[in-house]
């Protein structure tokens, strides 16, 4: 149904040009004062669009975002003591 989405982060020298990261996916956030763009693909072609996106010339650096691979659900190895602190 959905496509997996990889996120990258692209670091760029000039922010008005890098509004045309648009073409290549989805932006999410761009950073005046870091000059960076956090932005979002389809995964099956993160590869073709990242060789083009690096050939730009205001993109100084991609990282590839590992979000998705963090741990999201946690198990409670600590027994819950709010109900003893509470009236």
């Amino acid at each position: 149904m959905f496509s997996e989405r990889i996120g990258y982060i692209i670091w760029v020298s000039d922010l008005k040009a890098a509004r045309s990261l648009e073409k290549y996916g989805t932006v999410h956030y761009m950073s005046r004062k870091m000059h960076y763009v956090v932005m979002y693909m389809n995964s099956d072609r993160s590869d073709e669009v990242v060789r083009n996106i690096q050939r730009l010339p205001f993109v100084k650096r991609i990282e590839r975002s590992y979000r998705n691979e963090i741990k999201t659900e946690y198990t409670r190895g600590v027994p819950d003591k709010t109900r003893f602190y509470s009236l």
